[in-house]
């Protein structure tokens, strides 16, 4: 007869504050108590600053594996004894891999991301990666309000031939309202007025012209994986901790018409092909 496990899977990532993102710790940690699973995944950086590393890292004998998180393992002290998992990184080289392919003049980009965790560990990202890049990286941008995002904008128009633009929701509009990610999207969009890039799918069909996004499922899928093993009896010190690889490219046709841009049928071979969105 074939033995059923109990598997658990916590998101935290919407919060109003750090004493409600405290409260929701505390009641997925009684959740925890409650149900004792056999293994948890614990997606996204928030998860694991929150919830993770005050109740369970290294005080529980739980296997955990983590997903969807930005950060340096190293930052939350991972690998641990019972923790190990996949980190998620924006698919940049190969996204500007794609957008070379399909104006091959470009040589310098920019991008520009709402202040916030995420933003910071994209940042570090980038660093470690830029000397890998095909073009250079100019400049990272990280505006606390839309206002702040179209004078950014402004200055990565004068020296660079493309941007990244990624998650710009809920960043304050000019009377204090959040914005919508496709209202601030076109806004900055149309400020810049040049080729954009996107690193998700919604960001093409707003208009970004081209970009490889990373494959939620990938994540999702080995964390499972990486935990099953270590609940079939595989020690956590012997799962190393990996990073996605796994992208899809998209490309935008109706902003490519509207550049005049006629690509190669090789570079369209195998992408999803996207029209705005209205």
């Amino acid at each position: 007869m074939q033995e059923t496990c109990k598997v658990k899977y916590f998101y935290m990532n919407t919060y109003k504050n750090i004493e409600d993102a405290a409260r929701k710790a505390q009641e997925a940690y009684a959740v925890y108590q409650e149900f004792q699973p056999d293994g948890v995944i614990a997606a996204d950086d928030n998860a694991q600053s929150m919830f993770v590393l005050p109740y369970l890292k290294d005080k529980v004998k739980t296997p955990l594996m983590f997903c969807g998180v930005n950060e340096d393992a190293e930052k939350y002290g991972y690998p641990a004894s019972n923790i190990s998992g996949i980190l998620e990184r924006y698919l940049i080289d190969e996204s500007i891999a794609l957008a070379k392919q399909l104006l091959p003049s470009i040589s310098t980009f920019g991008f520009i991301m709402k202040n916030s965790s995420t933003s910071k560990a994209i940042f570090k990202q980038i660093q470690k990666e830029s000397n890998n890049y095909i073009v250079n990286f100019i400049s990272f941008k990280e505006p606390n309000s839309l206002k702040d995002a179209l004078i950014m904008t402004e200055e990565l128009k004068k020296s660079c031939d493309v941007i990244f633009v990624s998650s710009l929701a809920g960043i304050p509009d000019e009377k204090g309202n959040p914005a919508t990610e496709k209202e601030a999207f076109t806004a900055v969009s149309e400020k810049f007025a040049k080729a954009v890039l996107g690193v998700h799918m919604h960001h093409i069909k707003f208009g970004a012209f081209c970009g490889v996004s990373q494959i939620g499922e990938e994540q999702g899928e080995k964390a499972s994986e990486m935990l099953l093993r270590a609940m079939e009896g595989t020690p956590v010190s012997k799962i190393p901790v990996v990073r996605n690889h796994k992208g899809k490219r998209m490309i935008n046709v109706m902003v490519l018409k509207e550049m005049g841009i006629s690509p190669r049928p090789i570079v369209l071979q195998g992408a999803e092909l996207i029209r705005t969105e209205k």
